[in-house]
């Protein structure tokens, strides 16, 4: 936890893939789509994370981008 504190708040990861449960998870990319705290770049189609210029999404670019 000494590294959260030092960066202040560590943003949250969305999902790749929406788990389409009733009560939506935190890191629901739908429910993040609709705050407006996915990383910028980044899209859901059909459930799914895509990137906007159609590049493969990986967890390491993912938390690049966050």
């Amino acid at each position: 936890m000494g590294k959260d504190k030092a960066k202040g708040k560590v943003a949250k990861l969305p999902k790749l893939k929406c788990c389409e449960s009733r009560k939506k998870c935190g890191r629901c990319p739908l429910r993040m789509l609709k705050e407006g705290t996915l990383p910028a770049g980044y899209t859901v189609k059909r459930r799914v994370l895509v990137r906007l210029d159609g590049t493969k999404v990986t967890k390491k670019k993912l938390a690049k981008a966050a």
